[in-house]
């Protein structure tokens, strides 16, 4: 694109100088020539007339001096016959019509040659001959052009050196747009490019911005939702194990039943990957339902009390008959509690206790256990990926990014024992 650039206004330039150039040139020569034929003009007429007397009494011109720019004087009388100066003998065509009363000039065998005739009143009494050779104009117009030449050189010259600038500031910003092409299709979708000033190439430049962070958005929440799915169904998969395993450590016995639950663990699964999906896409319908209430409540007691059992740990779960309808997502707060009772089970100890309680205007649910307590500060306790948490630094990040998206709000209300609380709006 540079050498294209710079060729085609080199190519220009020279056109447009060779266009006005060419005619110029030839005009400096035809001007030379004519200025020389005036001068020569002057000189012939001046000659002439200080030869007159002497030619009209038939005496030898003697007041006829030559010029010292190197001009040759002749005179000539009757039939070209030569009597003073340097000329052809016999004169020659501009004579011959000068004798005849013109006043004539012609380019003869290398020289400019002016021819005037002498006359006394109406008649023609002889000619003088002015001569000059065309080398002299032509080195004179030699000279011109050079300067013509080196002129057109020097603009050519800076065109070349403007182009090559220009090309150069038109072409990096198209670079840096293929580089960061590049990088976008090597997967490095951070990349964006700076305004060029240019309105085409911003344009371009804003369309692949535009791309990159929506691929990066795209891919975040793509890693997101794998963080979040492999988080979540950690807790189904344990309990389907737990299933798996008692049934495994009672031979003998019928194992419809460890079967049954082993296929009711599975559908959980498949309800936790298809919530995830939803909330990950906000794919879920725009009718607004009540929070379904209790059978979430039976789905964390059946769920939750045998892996907690196995821990030799107790749950138990009570609800405010006061407490208000909410229209939040029921997947969302499904989430949400399993998070809650999924940390309290891994990392708290004794009874976990999930309370349902009236909160002014919202449902309250508090989740809690007998544990130490929580040292961390609690903007550090919901930061994803935290650099003091002693799992993966997920599910509370995740908890707390669900509620709020349901309009609502997940705190740590009490630091010890550590309970956490679960705000969503009330149906008004």
């Amino acid at each position: 694109m540079r050498t294209r650039i710079v060729g085609l206004a080199v190519l220009a330039a020279v056109l447009a100088i060779g266009l006005f150039g060419v005619p110029l040139a030839a005009g400096v020569l035809k001007y030379a020539k004519s200025d020389e034929r005036t001068k020569l003009l002057r000189v012939a007429d001046a000659a002439a007339a200080a030869v007159t007397a002497d030619v009209l009494r038939g005496n030898m011109p003697t007041d006829l001096r030559d010029p010292k720019d190197g001009t040759q004087l002749a005179v000539y009388v009757d039939r070209g016959l030569l009597i003073l100066g340097a000329g052809p003998q016999g004169g020659d065509l501009p004579v011959y019509r000068a004798l005849h009363g013109e006043i004539n000039n012609a380019d003869v065998n290398g020289d400019l040659v002016v021819a005037v005739p002498v006359t006394h009143d109406s008649d023609v009494i002889g000619a003088v001959r002015a001569a000059s050779p065309l080398r002299t104009v032509y080195r004179m117009v030699g000279l011109v052009w050079l300067a013509m030449l080196g002129l057109g050189g020097l603009a050519v010259g800076t065109v070349w050196l403007v182009a090559r600038r220009q090309a150069r500031w038109l072409a990096e910003p198209l670079e840096k747009l293929s580089d960061a092409a590049l990088r976008l299709g090597q997967g490095d979708f951070s990349v964006r490019t700076a305004p060029a000033a240019i309105p085409e190439i911003d344009s371009v430049g804003s369309a692949l911005n535009s791309t990159a962070g929506r691929l990066d958005d795209m891919l975040a929440r793509e890693r997101s939702f794998s963080a979040d799915a492999s988080h979540q169904l950690r807790t189904p998969l344990t309990g389907l194990r737990l299933r798996l395993e008692a049934a495994l450590d009672r031979p003998g016995q019928d194992l419809r039943l460890a079967i049954t639950d082993g296929i009711a663990a599975a559908d959980r699964l498949e309800q936790t990957i298809e919530e995830l999906l939803a909330l990950a896409r906000d794919t879920r319908s725009s009718n607004a339902t009540p929070l379904d209430l209790p059978t979430l409540l039976d789905e964390i007691e059946v769920g939750w009390h045998d892996r907690l059992a196995a821990q030799q740990r107790a749950l138990h779960v009570a609800v405010d008959p006061h407490a208000p309808v909410s229209l939040a997502s029921t997947a969302a707060v499904r989430q949400v509690l399993t998070v809650l009772l999924d940390n309290a089970a891994t990392h708290g100890s004794g009874t976990v206790s999930v309370a349902v309680r009236n909160a002014v205007d919202a449902l309250a649910i508090d989740v809690s256990d007998e544990g130490a307590g929580i040292t961390a500060a609690e903007p550090e306790l919901f930061t994803r990926r935290s650099r003091l948490a002693e799992g993966h630094g997920i599910g509370l990040a995740l908890a707390r990014s669900l509620a709020e998206a349901e309009g609502g709000r997940l705190r740590l209300t009490r630091p010890a024992p550590p309970t956490f609380t679960l705000l969503v709006p009330a149906q008004a």
